[in-house]
């Protein structure tokens, strides 16, 4: 039986350390702000000391460049714009569930970079428009092989669309008793039947009066979920 050889087992033990620091990052960022967290707090709570973290991350603003990469790429898995959007933002609250500290990070990080000097700005402003390019091109998609009405306007609609999920994402985050399933149902019901062309079925959101089960994966956001 072959041993590890040192140098993979001092890899495996730096990727744990790193994920550690993420999970903590997401936790304080969460609850504190960007402001009013320091990145000495983030090492002490993760166990390391403040060389360590700059070691896997050289300032803060790289940690909340790798605490969006996270959000981002937990957006993309099983996420697919391809074809049926209103199937996708269905699967939004799913995501929602199984990655709250994600969503509440990523909430946070979004209201405390709105101004154009905040150090994320120019990257949220990125996300938003392309989230809303993708949703906008899906819609076209869907013009173009008669599945939606011809006279809706892709760019407008992809706005409501991500807003929706970006304000949504905030009111579960004040309130978690909301029932986000059946609320993205009802409006994917709304989507579907206002989208549908004349002689299209509107069960593009073919959903019964309850919950679906096909929720899997934002959001544009947001690769490519409608969560941004």
């Amino acid at each position: 039986m072959t041993t590890p050889r040192p140098y993979a087992t001092l890899l495996a033990k730096g990727e744990d350390r790193r994920q550690r620091i993420l999970g903590v990052a997401q936790r304080l960022l969460t609850r504190n702000g960007w402001r009013s967290t320091s990145l000495a707090q983030i090492a002490r709570e993760a166990g390391v000391t403040p060389a360590g973290l700059l070691h896997h991350f050289t300032s803060k603003e790289q940690l909340l460049h790798a605490v969006l990469d996270a959000r981002d790429a937990d957006d993309a898995r099983d996420a697919d714009l391809t074809n049926d959007l209103i199937a996708e933002i269905r699967r939004v609250p799913d995501r929602m569930a199984r990655s709250p500290e994600l969503v509440g990070t990523f909430v946070v990080l979004l209201v405390e970079n709105l101004l154009p000097e905040a150090p994320l700005h120019d990257r949220l402003l990125d996300r938003w428009k392309v989230a809303v390019d993708i949703v906008a091109e899906t819609i076209r998609h869907n013009q173009e092989i008669g599945r939606y009405r011809p006279d809706l306007d892709p760019e407008l609609r992809a706005m409501e669309i991500v807003a929706f999920i970006n304000g949504m994402e905030i009111s579960w985050l004040l309130d978690r008793s909301i029932p986000l399933t059946e609320v993205f149902s009802e409006y994917t019901r709304s989507l579907a039947r206002d989208f549908a062309s004349s002689g299209e079925p509107s069960a593009t959101g073919s959903t019964s009066s309850g919950p679906t089960s096909s929720t899997s994966s934002s959001t544009p956001a947001a690769g490519s979920s409608t969560a941004p």
